[in-house]
C-alpha cells in the first residue's frame, strides 16, 4: 500500500485530517463512513476502530491511528517541511499541544452526547432538549475561554497556519454553529474566516465541507 486510507465523512472530524494531508500533498483514499447513520456505516469502521468512530487513518505501512488530534499531530510532525506544527523545541509547542488536547477533551467529546441525547437522557424529549441546550452553552463557554487565553496573529499561534487552525475551523462549524462562535471568540473568528478563504483549500472545502447560504446559522438553536 503506497497511500493513506482514511475512514471519514463529509463535514466530520475526519475533514481536518483530510485538509492536512491535502496541504502536505499526501496521496490518500477516503472511505466514506458517516457512522451516525447507523449500523451499516459503523460496521465499515469496526475492523479498524472497535469504538466504530471516525476518523481512522491507515498508514502506508499498515498501521492504524485513531483520534483526530493524535492523527493531526502525528502527520504534522512527520512532515515538518509543511510547517503545520511548531517544532519540538519551538516556543509555541507547549500551547500547540495544550489546545490540540483541549479541543477533543472539552468540545469534540460533547458531540457523542449531542448527536444522540438519548444515550444519557433516555427517551424523554424534554430531558433530551435540556441536554442539547446545556451542551451548546458548554461549547460556547469553552470557545470563550480559549479566546481569552490565546493571542492570535494571522493564525492561532502566530503567523503560520498549523493543524490547530484546521481543527478549530472545522469544529467551529458544528452546533451551536458559527454565529455563536463569532460572538464568543471574535479574534479566533478572524482566523477561521481566513482558513475558510485559503485558496489552497478552496476546492477541498467545496468537496468535503461545502459552504452554502445560511450555513453559519444552520441549527443555531442547538
Amino acid at each position: 500500500m503506497n497511500s493513506y486510507r482514511i475512514f471519514s465523512a463529509l463535514g466530520s472530524g475526519g475533514v481536518p485530517v483530510e485538509a492536512a494531508m491535502s496541504l502536505i500533498g499526501l496521496p490518500y483514499e477516503v472511505i466514506e463512513a458517516p457512522t451516525w447513520e447507523g449500523e451499516a456505516q459503523q460496521a465499515k469502521v469496526a475492523t479498524v476502530n472497535p469504538l466504530r468512530q471516525i476518523p481512522a487513518l491507515i498508514t502506508p505501512e499498515g498501521e492504524t491511528i485513531t483520534e483526530s488530534a493524535a492523527i493531526l499531530i502525528w502527520l504534522a510532525d512527520r512532515h515538518p517541511e509543511a510547517k503545520l506544527s511548531p517544532a519540538l523545541d519551538a516556543p509555541e509547542r507547549a500551547q500547540f499541544l495544550r489546545w490540540m488536547t483541549f479541543l477533543p477533551a472539552s468540545i469534540y467529546s460533547l458531540f457523542w452526547v449531542r448527536d444522540e441525547p438519548a444515550r444519557l437522557g433516555g427517551d424523554d424529549p424534554e430531558v433530551q432538549a435540556r441536554i442539547k441546550a446545556a451542551t451548546a452553552e458548554r461549547i460556547v463557554d469553552c470557545w470563550a475561554m480559549m479566546e481569552s487565553q490565546v493571542s492570535p496573529g494571522r493564525y492561532l499561534l502566530g503567523d503560520t497556519l498549523t493543524v490547530l487552525d484546521l481543527y478549530v475551523t472545522v469544529l467551529s462549524r458544528w452546533g451551536p454553529r458559527r454565529v455563536r462562535f463569532y460572538e464568543a471568540a471574535p479574534r479566533m473568528a478572524e482566523v477561521v474566516k481566513r482558513v475558510d478563504a485559503d485558496p489552497r483549500l478552496a476546492e477541498f472545502w467545496a468537496r468535503r465541507f461545502p459552504f452554502f447560504d445560511g450555513w453559519e446559522r444552520l441549527g443555531q438553536q442547538g
